[in-house]
């Protein structure tokens, strides 16, 4: 008997009993969909991450206050208040920095929001107008933050996407309207560019006031949450770092640079951290999806056992008409791996397509990986021969006599 006649007595043989073969290739078609689909809304997500800082620019530097360490104890990074609205104009002004752009110190802080009838909870980011420069914002609508805004601490505001749905409503123009952070009003005078809702930090749901206003009329604060720093090209970055540590050590009087009161990122920093976060994710998920595929081919393995208990007499009616042992494990092999196949190209198809759905809904870039796809029917196939060798094995091993007698 040749591979041919091996290969449609099996199609014959699955289709006889199709209930049975659904419910075994369900299993590996949950888990194949499950692999890639996982996969895929992983790498969407890094993609979506990275997208997010390489917006911000290549030749970007944040300083944060907090020491990364200091002897054999490591800082509380970013918790400290280090940093001054002094220490961000120096950088720009002072004789000894040749490779800075532009400067833009931060306070954030997460407050409430309201309007008469609507509140959110959202990030409020007291800036200067070098905000919109260093970290790339254009606006919908309206004017941004102006220096005279900062100068004389007026109460204005510029709103992410997000906070103009929440408190106004779908596709509003809030422009010119009023809102109270902290039961303080502040006329909106602009709206944001949308940039997506997905990174470390939701660019679309901020509130934008001027710095000085945040400081000292909503959080009486008199230190900086931050300082984006823009350099004057990618290629001096490391030589910026120098220049901007040796100078904030010499006005916060700190002679050993091990023990800096302050922590400088470049956009590669962060991405590498925020990558090896989104790595980490996706290697969960595909961990969780393959444990289902395993699940799958143990499903596999016990219908082919079945399988081989409801046809032992066929199988002894084989062999005593001198079917030979190779023959036997042969056809229950081409059984188990057109079952796992099947429900690859299935899982595949519902992988492919959940993915897709999904990464619309949770608006993130669609992204198939074709690794995880040969990966998965790899796997697949691999699963069929591995699963389906012990059942067929077990068919071979039959006494003729005694699977003849077999009730």
């Amino acid at each position: 008997m040749d591979f041919s006649e091996l290969f449609f007595e099996a199609i014959g043989t699955l289709t006889l009993n199709k209930l049975r073969t659904g419910l075994a290739t369900l299993g590996i078609v949950i888990g194949i969909g499950s692999v890639i689909a996982l996969v895929s809304l992983g790498q969407s997500s890094q993609k979506a991450v990275t997208e997010q800082i390489q917006s911000l620019g290549s030749n970007l530097l944040t300083v944060i206050p907090g020491a990364t360490s200091s002897g054999s104890v490591r800082g509380a990074t970013g918790e400290a208040t280090s940093l001054t609205y002094e220490d961000a104009r120096a950088l720009l002004t002072s004789s000894e920095i040749t490779t800075v752009k532009d400067v833009s110190p931060e306070f954030s802080r997460r407050t409430q929001v309201t309007t008469a009838k609507n509140n959110t909870n959202t990030q409020i980011l007291g800036v200067t107008p070098s905000y919109s420069q260093v970290r790339k914002v254009n606006l919908a609508s309206g004017s941004f933050i102006s220096e005279r805004d900062v100068e004389a601490m007026t109460k204005v505001a510029v709103l992410g996407p997000q906070v103009v749905t929440d408190l106004f409503g779908e596709g509003a123009n809030p422009v010119g309207q009023s809102i109270r952070i902290n039961n303080v009003s502040f006329r909106v005078v602009g709206v944001t560019e949308s940039r997506g809702g997905t990174g470390f930090q939701n660019q679309d749901d901020m509130v934008l006031v001027p710095l000085t206003t945040a400081q000292k009329q909503l959080f009486g604060a008199d230190y900086v949450s931050s300082i984006s720093v823009e350099v004057h090209d990618e290629n001096v970055m490391a030589q910026a770092q120098d220049e901007i540590g040796y100078l904030l050590l010499a006005r916060h009087k700190l002679k050993d640079p091990a023990a800096a009161d302050f922590t400088i990122f470049s956009q590669n920093d962060i991405l590498g951290a925020a990558s090896s976060i989104t790595g980490t994710f996706s290697a969960l998920l595909s961990g969780i999806a393959a444990i289902s595929l395993l699940v799958g081919g143990i499903g596999i393995m016990n219908i082919m056992l079945v399988t081989v208990t409801e046809r032992t007499r066929e199988i002894g009616l084989r062999k005593a008409l001198g079917a030979k042992k190779k023959i036997i494990i042969t056809q229950f092999l081409i059984e188990s791996i057109i079952l796992t196949f099947a429900g690859g190209v299935i899982g595949m198809a519902l992988g492919t397509g959940t993915s897709y759905v999904l990464s619309q809904i949770i608006n993130l870039p669609f992204t198939l990986s074709l690794t995880s796809v040969f990966l998965a029917m790899g796997v697949s196939g691999a699963i069929g021969v591995l699963f389906g060798w012990y059942p067929a094995y077990k068919a071979a091993g039959l006494q003729p006599i005694e699977a003849l007698r077999y009730e």
